[in-house]
């Protein structure tokens, strides 16, 4: 244990105004890990969309039913509507995508305004990062 003289007198209190400012950091920093994953998924989601695209592009026979895989479920379908799916459901990837991107970047910066005003009272007694 340290002696009352060892110990940094010069640290900053922790107000209630203060203690706010870092719970709302706390927050916001685990739904922009949250948000992350998911952009991460869509990503994903986005590349294997076009994947299927391509897939489709190559079959030879337009007449013939492809599978296509709506939630748990496959569902054959014609060629053409198959293809219309997957440009409407990546045009829906691509609207989450940007606005998932959107609110990513409105809680950086949200994060890094709480984090001028808490460097600045506590220097390097706290960790953000």
């Amino acid at each position: 244990m340290l002696d009352h003289e060892d110990e940094n007198d010069d640290a900053a209190e922790v107000t209630w105004e203060d203690q706010q400012r870092i719970n709302s950091f706390s927050k916001l920093n685990t739904r922009l890990q949250s948000m992350k994953e998911k952009l991460q998924e869509l990503e994903q989601e986005k590349d294997a969309l076009k994947d299927l695209a391509d897939e489709f592009e190559m079959v030879l026979d337009e007449d013939e039913p492809v599978l296509y895989k709506i939630g748990e479920t496959f569902i054959h379908m014609p060629l053409p509507r198959a293809l219309k799916r997957v440009e409407h459901d990546r045009t829906q990837v691509d609207e989450q995508v940007e606005s998932l991107t959107a609110s990513v970047n409105t809680t950086e910066k949200e994060m890094q305004e709480l984090k001028v005003v808490l460097y600045a009272k506590f220097k390097n007694a706290i960790n953000l990062d």
